[in-house]
């Protein structure tokens, strides 16, 4: 078997702290698929980038996913940085008092197997290889190549490729078995005032330094919470961007997509355990991490539900296209998904201005056609009114094609399901 065992190179820790990273950072227009097909990155944009895509599959089911829970896989810390998390946090309810500190999941890596030859098997974590600067020619040679910001490590193993096959709204009601899932997520726990003190924090830029002089690895004191976002697309062709209110924390007035975050409390409630958010731990959760993948996949529906009053009936189920980073907060990671709708325009609109249960986050809902989306790019007058979790999840729907009906040979080949484009002229 070939996986990819990722990391953010210098986005996100790799494995065991102290270990340090030594990987060398990679651009974006490097970053690529193991597929023969390899996505073109023709825009950059500063706020965004991608950290890895499911562009062979053209994105992954909940079943093709799973979650390494572990607390080894938690930021570093020590009691400096808690007094300054401390003190962000307590100025901050001193201004915002309705500032509510929930548990969040810490992406720490990913495993993501090779296209060309998926496992047959649960993915196996192996090694993770490092290599220093003066090493980098027969380091390269040594490792593989680079694909998706995450190493290719070889085994001996049997696999055949598979695909997903999506008929109702893109995605299929019957869909042939997988083997094994094809991504794992590694996972450690966090909360939202760890994200105020470190990532969004004044002194972000002092962390990364300590990370990297300390530890190697700029992203290790961060917080880095886990999003969730999610490209919706509708009946007649239309992609769903909600308007962000002026009152929200971050990316007030600008284009969003629906999206927040998978919630361990949720998680736990699941498994039967009541507690409040200061009492939730790994070991509650680490048992049944299928658990987690099912809070991944069902949170980005509920946000949709609650921020565009769509009833979770009306929905497909989601397609994980890929996860991206965001640069104005010091290269947080979301999941972006993507969702079909069974309901056109119109009738989400009317949806809309009855009001969700987080209406008050958002001030309008605007639609745009999904030939239009496939099309932005930086030149475009819209690209400057989109946020940066949209721009990320822009950038993997463009690359992953989630709405795309697969070839019966699995090798990737594709084409567009023949697209309902219908033009909003209001």
């Amino acid at each position: 078997m070939v996986e990819k065992i990722g990391s953010y190179c210098n986005h996100l820790n790799i494995l065991n702290h102290p270990t340090p990273s030594l990987l060398k950072e990679h651009n974006l227009d490097q970053v690529t698929d193991a597929s023969s097909e390899e996505p073109q990155w023709e825009m950059m944009d500063p706020e965004v980038s991608v950290l890895l895509h499911c562009a062979h599959w053209h994105g992954l089911l909940e079943s093709q996913v799973q979650v390494e829970l572990s607390e080894r896989f938690n930021r570093q810390t020590d009691l400096a940085l808690e007094r300054h998390i401390d003190e962000v946090w307590t100025k901050r309810v001193s201004k915002e008092p309705w500032l509510f500190n929930g548990a969040k999941f810490r992406l720490h890596s990913f495993c993501l197997a090779d296209p060309q030859n998926p496992p047959s098997t649960p993915l196996s974590h192996g090694t993770i290889f490092h290599h220093t600067e003066d090493q980098n020619n027969q380091g390269q040679r040594d490792l593989g190549e680079i694909h998706n910001r995450c190493i290719s490590q070889t085994e001996n193993a049997e696999g055949a490729s598979n695909h997903d096959y999506r008929e109702f709204n893109g995605i299929a009601d019957k869909l042939p078995p997988h083997p094994a899932p094809l991504l794992t997520l590694r996972l450690g726990l966090t909360c939202y005032k760890d994200y105020l003190g470190t990532n969004w924090s004044c002194g972000v830029a002092k962390l990364r330094q300590r990370g990297e002089a300390e530890f190697g690895d700029p992203l290790t004191l961060l917080a880095q919470p886990l999003g969730v976002g999610a490209i919706l697309c509708t009946s007649n062709g239309q992609v769903v961007m909600i308007r962000r209110s002026q009152k929200v924390a971050e990316a007030g007035g600008l284009l969003d997509i629906p999206g927040g975050h998978p919630e361990p409390k949720a998680v736990c409630e699941r498994l039967g355990q009541r507690v409040c958010e200061e009492q939730i731990g790994i070991a509650m959760m680490e048992r049944k991490p299928e658990t987690i993948v099912s809070e991944l996949f069902s949170s980005v529906c509920a946000e949709i539900r609650d921020e565009v009053n769509i009833p979770l009936s009306s929905l497909g189920p989601p397609v994980l296209m890929g996860v991206a980073l965001n640069h104005t907060s010091a290269g947080r990671p979301s999941a972006e998904f993507y969702v079909s709708c069974s309901l056109n325009s119109d009738e989400v609109r009317k949806l809309y201005w009855k009001g969700g249960v987080e209406a008050s986050e958002s001030t309008e809902v605007v639609f745009v056609s999904r030939t239009e989306v496939l099309q932005l790019d930086r030149s475009s007058p819209l690209w400057s009114e989109l946020c940066p979790s949209a721009k990320g999840a822009v950038l993997l729907y463009q690359t992953v094609k989630p709405d795309v009906v697969p070839d019966q040979r699995g090798r990737g080949d594709a084409k567009l399901t023949p697209p309902h484009v219908h033009k909003e002229t209001d």
